[in-house]
């Protein structure tokens, strides 16, 4: 359940920091509260994942998928793309979040 949860802060963090950017310095309203209302929720999720997994590995997991899934959703919403070395970058990132999954060293 812990991952269940893990992940949809994951999806509510990166969705608000990606709404962060239309809020236009937070002058639009809608966008900026779906940046209040997508953190509140990230950090409940968060929370909630923390009871079952190490503070130490869910914080791991949690910074290196948001970084992915925000950059996902900034190419996709904002046609923001990244080149090759960012992209290698990305992959290091998903590698090392593969890693802390199959570690010994937590319990799922």
């Amino acid at each position: 359940m812990s991952w269940i949860f893990l992940l949809l802060g994951v999806m509510a963090e990166a969705l608000s920091h990606v709404a962060l950017k239309a809020t236009d310095g937070f002058s639009k309203p809608l966008p900026a509260l779906m940046v209040i209302l997508g953190h509140l929720a990230a950090f409940l999720f968060l929370g909630q994942a923390m009871k079952g997994m190490p503070v130490g590995v869910a914080h791991a997991l949690w910074a290196g998928l948001a970084i992915v899934t925000v950059t996902l959703l900034s190419a996709l919403f904002y046609r923001q793309h990244l080149d090759l070395t960012a992209w290698v970058g990305m992959a290091l990132v998903a590698s090392g979040v593969i890693m802390i999954n199959l570690s010994q060293g937590h319990s799922h």
